[in-house]
């Protein structure tokens, strides 16, 4: 029997307005409402929609085929879908995967998460690169209603969102999976500030990995004796999440660290540095990526509406790699203690493999307390 359409519409916050149908769970009210913004996978979407980083954010995909390989239990990154709501051009009607457990709609309804199909997303996509990520309602309520939950919206700026996405209680990790040599002695400690589960089955190769709540400070950090310190990927401001800032600042220059994304900014933050607002971020599978050192290109995944401004780090780090699409800070390596980071997600959870040789990486600074990145 086929499911009854569910007229909907979606409303910028600039007055534009996108008619389609609902899928998904129903929006309390008929109203779902977050900060747009958009993503460029071509695959993956189970991944994306289930990524922390998505807190208080309504996903666009800009590839018009979504949900045709279904979901599965394995692929989730997070316990739950974190993100405000989900936007396609088109809804799989049926899924086909040997992997797959059940629908993409299935999923979202399962959890709560709203969306609607049917829009135009090549021109809700033109709207966001032209004026910039931006708060927007959707659901069954009247257009009014629509427009003005659309202007109550705040977006992500100057809001705590990783309080909501971090565990509440430490947790050991563990996966099988190869090893990465002389993984078995190495203590790692990864704070939880929206880390994705592809990332920790990558850490675990590694050693040993505790994962810790964002608040926990620098003391509480040390006195489990970690032969390393992960800062993970994470969703909104940066400027919001100062008890990490002021942890990270301890911890600089007494452990090895290695940070991702919302972690990146977060050391550069520590080290004294500056960070602000894309127009409409990064969001996609590929970005091309330079590494400085060697010249190579590397195609990441990127999840991050902030950016680190390199000037305001100058004397204090060394940049390590380069956006090639706006030229904006993507690594860096900190000249007087054992630290580095990238703005991107070498896991690659969804996303080619290019940047994986960074874990190696922190092994190898683990080891040594000496690296070039």
């Amino acid at each position: 029997m086929t499911a009854a359409v569910r007229d909907a519409a979606l409303v910028l916050a600039d007055g534009s307005v996108f008619e389609g149908e609902l899928i998904g769970a129903d929006p309390p009210n008929g109203i779902a409402g977050g900060e747009v913004v958009f993503n460029t996978v071509l695959s993956g979407y189970q991944e994306v929609i289930t990524d922390p980083s998505y807190a208080g954010q309504i996903i666009t995909f800009t590839y018009p085929h979504i949900g045709n390989y279904g979901v599965n239990d394995h692929d989730f990154e997070s316990i739950r879908p974190f993100c405000r709501g989900v936007i396609v051009r088109e809804m799989a009607r049926r899924h086909s995967n040997q992997r797959a457990q059940d629908s993409l709609d299935a999923m979202l309804r399962r959890f709560g998460v709203s969306g609607i199909a049917g829009i135009d997303t090549r021109r809700l996509t033109r709207v966001l690169r032209d004026t910039g990520a931006m708060p927007g309602a959707f659901g069954t309520a009247s257009e009014g209603d629509l427009r003005a939950a659309a202007a109550a919206e705040s977006g992500t700026d100057g809001i705590d969102l990783v309080a909501e996405v971090t565990t509440t209680e430490p947790y050991v990790v563990q996966f099988a999976g190869a090893q990465i040599g002389g993984s078995e002695g190495r203590r790692i400690v990864a704070y939880d500030f929206g880390i994705k589960t592809t990332i920790l089955r990558h850490l675990s190769g590694l050693g040993t990995v505790e994962v810790v709540p964002a608040s926990t400070t620098a003391a509480e950090v040390l006195a489990r004796r970690p032969d390393g310190v992960f800062l993970s990927n994470g969703p909104g401001d940066p400027a919001m999440v100062g008890y990490a800032v002021d942890a990270i600042r301890d911890l600089v220059g007494n452990v090895p660290v290695f940070g991702i994304c919302l972690g990146h900014q977060l050391l550069s933050r520590a080290l004294g540095g500056d960070t602000f607002k894309l127009p409409f971020g990064h969001h996609g599978g590929n970005h091309p990526v330079r590494h400085e050192a060697t010249g190579h290109i590397e195609i990441t995944s990127q999840n991050h509406n902030f950016c680190v401004d390199p000037a305001s780090l100058e004397g204090v780090v060394e940049v390590t790699h380069l956006n090639l699409n706006d030229g904006t800070n993507e690594g860096m390596r900190v000249l007087a203690a054992p630290a580095f980071s990238v703005q991107y997600h070498p896991e690659a959870g969804p996303g080619p493999h290019d940047s994986r040789y960074l874990f190696e990486r922190f092994a190898e600074l683990i080891d040594t307390r000496a690296v070039a990145v």
